[in-house]
């Protein structure tokens, strides 16, 4: 009975000394109350660890394992934080790190792993609930933080396959777990005709949001041929849409740099985003509205400087993966790799988000191994000879562009090209610029470009 007792007593410190954990949900929705309190209260600076022991009323050791998520707290001090930043914790917020502290101690045995994930195919966005999207840290928590900014602006900035919808889509549900309203629209969905004319474009524009945001459409009251296409768009996002609408809006507008082939048209389209900015600086309505806007290549068509929204805001660029980044998403694919392979994978596909996940989805799956990858060849493309052949293909569309290309494959040092025709290359991630120097991005596009463009 002695023993019982004392095994007991033990089980019990075991408890206590396991405590509770943040979970995902839980994380981010203590994040968000904190970043709206900082901005509110604090100027948008972040809290110290100081500052928020303070405010808590908790050590900085307890409010580090809070944060961090890798150890327990009592849930008295997990209470005490939400309490502090206005919020109710509530069951799904927390849970038990993965030890079963709390139950007796059985006899060692082999358990059941959990469900294996499997990675899913790469294509277009990375879901929301993917184990196999990649953080940047210091970059996605920063577009996490600045949306909650009245006015915000983000312009995100990298070439096709890079993240750029992934991170667009994380954004936006930072919004909806702030409760505001959010639109995401992806210009390539519209038909070619909306882009001839401004006043298609800016109803079509205007009607897709007005959808997006469950309102009736209503252009007809607002919209005035005396006053032209630009101001009946205004008017109607301020003496409609935005009056309608309690909340903070956030408008995720993908793949902008498609109207660069309409420079007319967008010249008009990108004064207008630019003035909506502007007009948030000083006026509460038009505080609602945060804009985040995608693009794949450099601004390559003229625009007035004081009416374009490319030199104001946010700037955001997606870098490559780096090496260390890559043996993460290594380890969640269930792949130990050496350092060296590791390595030889990145140099092979420049640090390329959407080459190394395809790469990785088929070494899981056992339907080639990394050997066979890193032996792409001139003549068999392997695994991304879909992406390669498209890539030609739509080079062979411009006549221009591969002649350029031709020249940076064939040269051993940068290569100057006419502007235009490098923010063409650099968009589709074939080329690396410095000014208008261009350098072939990996060596997977030098092997194969190489010998068909010689």
């Amino acid at each position: 009975m002695i023993f019982q007792n004392d095994f007991g007593r033990d089980q019990r410190k075991h408890r206590r000394k396991r405590g509770v954990i943040l979970t995902t949900q839980g994380s981010q929705k203590l994040f968000a109350a904190r970043s709206q309190t900082e901005l509110e209260e604090n100027s948008g600076k972040r809290y110290t660890l100081e500052a928020m022991s303070d405010r808590t009323g908790l050590s900085v050791d307890t409010i580090m394992k809070v944060l961090k998520c890798e150890s327990g707290v009592d849930k008295q001090s997990l209470k005490s934080f939400f309490q502090a930043f206005g919020l109710k914790l509530e069951k799904d917020d927390y849970d038990f790190p993965q030890s079963q502290g709390d139950q007796v101690p059985q006899p060692p045995f082999n358990p059941k792993p959990p469900p294996e994930v499997p990675p899913e195919f790469p294509e277009g966005q990375v879901p929301l609930n993917s184990l196999f999207y990649l953080e940047r840290p210091l970059i996605d928590t920063k577009c996490y933080e600045l949306i909650l900014q009245p006015g915000v602006l983000l312009r995100i900035k990298a070439p096709r396959r890079m993240g750029k919808s992934s991170l667009i889509a994380r954004i936006i549900h930072q919004g909806d777990l702030q409760k505001y309203k959010t639109v995401y629209v992806r210009f390539y969905m519209a038909e070619k005709a909306v882009f001839q004319s401004l006043d298609t474009f800016l109803q079509w524009f205007c009607a897709s949001i007005t959808v997006e945001l469950g309102l009736p459409k209503r252009l007809g009251d607002y919209w005035d041929e005396l006053f032209g296409s630009n101001i009946s768009c205004k008017i109607y996002f301020e003496q409609y849409l935005l009056q309608q609408i309690a909340e903070p809006i956030v408008l995720g507008l993908d793949d902008v740099d498609c109207l660069f082939q309409y420079p007319n048209l967008a010249d008009e389209f990108f004064g207008l985003l630019r003035t909506w900015h502007e007009e948030g600086k000083n006026r509460q309505i038009w505080q609602k509205l945060r804009l985040v806007v995608a693009h794949s290549a450099e601004v390559y068509i003229p625009l007035n400087i004081n009416r374009s929204p490319f030199n104001v805001g946010v700037p955001i660029e997606l870098p490559p993966f780096t090496q260390e980044q890559v043996q993460d998403l290594c380890q969640r694919h269930k792949l130990d790799w050496s350092n060296q392979k590791v390595k030889a994978l990145t140099e092979l596909v420049g640090g390329n988000p959407y080459l190394i996940r395809l790469a990785l989805y088929h070494i899981y799956h056992q339907r080639v191994t990394l050997e066979q990858v890193l032996q792409t060849s001139l003549t068999s493309p392997g695994i991304y000879s879909d992406r390669l052949q498209a890539q030609l293909m739509s080079l062979e569309q411009e006549p221009e562009l591969l002649l350029a290309l031709s020249q940076v494959v064939n040269s051993q040092t940068p290569v100057e090209l006419e502007l235009v025709t490098a923010c063409k290359l650099q968009s589709m991630g074939l080329v690396h610029l410095q000014g208008n120097q261009a350098s072939i991005s990996c060596k997977l596009y030098l092997n194969y470009f190489r010998d068909r463009l010689s």
